[in-house]
């Protein structure tokens, strides 16, 4: 599991339990190790995008600081989007907002990896 995966399993259980124990036990390493590489994918991807191509006469110091902060937003991007969500409430809600089910959307696509 990579820094992500971790993050989204200390994330999970302080602030949404509910989800957590949604998923069964037995899914929970699979469920996190993927939902961390895709989220290190997702991130690269971003971090590159929004980088764009070295400018013309860029010193080292320049390079270094842009590539860092193309990283960090798309860090903040990706990880709100699926490792760090907002807490869940107290009140039941069987309907999640289409920005909340991305998490599930993917439990499910691991799920049927995995009977394949």
């Amino acid at each position: 599991m990579n820094k992500y995966a971790h993050m989204a399993i200390h994330h999970w259980q302080t602030f949404l339990p509910d989800r957590l124990r949604a998923i069964p036990e037995s899914d929970r390493t699979r469920f996190f190790t993927e939902l961390g590489e895709q989220a290190a994918s997702e991130i690269e991807e971003l971090q590159m995008q929004l980088a764009g191509p070295d400018p013309k006469g860029e010193g080292y110091l320049e390079k270094v600081g842009r590539l860092n902060a193309a990283r960090m937003q798309a860090e903040e991007k990706v990880l709100s989007e699926l490792i760090l969500l907002a807490p869940e409430d107290d009140e039941e809600d069987d309907s999640l907002p289409p920005e909340d089910r991305r998490w599930f959307d993917r439990w499910r696509e691991i799920m049927e990896e995995g009977d394949e």
